[in-house]
C-alpha cells in the first residue's frame, strides 16, 4: 500500500506487478519508469523489473486499513494481464468482496479479456472498473466495458494524446481525462478535451479533467494551478475555461 498523488484516488495497492505494451498509451507508461527506479533501489518486490509478478503476500493489506479507503488496484499493473492467472484475480476479487467499506478503483487496457471472463467474478458495488483509451482506435474498449456486470464503470482517457470522435457513455458513470506528462509527452489539444466535456454533459456524466500534462499544452498561460504551489495543482495545470473540474460520480460504494 502507498500513497497516492493521482488526484481521483488516495491509495495504491499491486497485487500484481509488470505489464507489457499492447498500445501506444503505453509507449511512456510511468509504472515502466518507476519499477526501473524500485529495482535499482534493490526493493525485494521489484526483484524481476517489468516481469509481470503475482504477490500473494500483499493480499491481507486492506484488511488492515482502519479506515474506509479509495484505493487504485494495480497502478504498477494490469489485474487482466494475459499471464495473471485467472484464478488470482478471483483472490483479488474476494479481497474487495470481503472489505466493502474500501473502494476500489481497477483500471484495464485489457478489455477483451476483462469481457470474457467478467461474469466469473463477483463484483459487488465497491469494485469500481475502468478501461482506458488514448484515442478513436481504442474506444471498442468503452464498448466491451459497458456490457460487464460491473456496478460503478469509468474511463480514463488519459493520456489522451489523439482525438476521439465518438464516446458512447451508455452505461459509463464517470470520465476521467488528461494530457501526458514527462520529458517526451504527446501533445493534447483542446478541442479533443471540448469533445469529451461536452459528451458527459450532454449525457449526465461525471467529468474530471486530471490535467495538461505540461504547461506547453495548456492553453491559458497565466492558469494558475501550473504553480507547483497552488493547492489543485497537477502537471501543466488543470484549468479549462478558468474552472477546475474534478467530478466524482454520486452512486456510492
Amino acid at each position: 500500500m502507498a500513497q497516492s498523488n493521482i488526484e481521483w484516488t488516495e491509495l495504491t495497492w499491486n497485487p500484481v506487478t509488470g505489464c507489457s505494451k499492447i498500445s501506444p498509451g503505453c509507449k511512456f507508461c510511468y509504472a515502466e519508469t518507476m519499477t526501473r527506479r524500485l529495482t535499482a533501489m534493490g526493493v525485494e518486490k521489484y526483484k524481476d523489473g517489468f516481469k509481470v509478478r503475482v504477490h500473494p503476500d500483499t493480499l491481507n493489506i486492506p484488511f488492515t486499513w482502519k479506515k474506509s479507503k479509495t484505493v487504485f488496484v494495480n497502478s504498477m499493473s494490469d489485474l487482466f494481464h494475459p499471464e495473471v492467472p485467472i484464478e488470482f484475480i478471483k483472490a483479488v476479487f474476494a479481497v474487495m468482496n470481503q472489505t466493502p467499506q474500501h473502494v476500489y478503483q481497477v483500471l484495464t487496457k485489457r478489455s477483451e479479456r476483462l469481457l470474457k471472463i467478467a461474469d466469473e467474478l463477483n463484483w459487488t458495488p465497491n469494485i469500481w472498473m475502468g478501461v482506458s483509451v488514448e484515442n478513436e482506435d481504442y474506444t471498442y474498449r468503452i464498448s466491451d466495458l459497458a456490457l460487464t456486470p460491473a456496478k460503478m464503470k469509468f474511463l480514463s482517457i488519459e493520456p489522451l494524446i489523439g482525438e476521439v470522435r465518438t464516446l458512447p457513455l451508455a452505461n459509463i458513470d464517470w470520465v476521467i481525462v488528461g494530457g501526458e506528462s514527462g520529458h517526451k509527452a504527446r501533445p493534447l489539444k483542446k478541442e479533443w478535451v471540448d469533445y469529451v466535456k461536452q459528451k458527459c454533459t450532454d449525457e449526465g456524466v461525471a467529468f474530471f479533467f486530471k490535467q495538461w500534462g505540461k504547461p506547453k499544452f495548456n492553453v491559458n498561460q497565466d492558469d494558475p494551478t501550473i504553480d507547483s504551489k497552488h493547492p489543485k495543482h497537477a502537471k501543466g495545470g488543470c484549468e479549462l475555461d478558468g474552472e477546475i473540474f474534478r467530478q466524482i460520480p454520486h452512486k456510492a460504494a
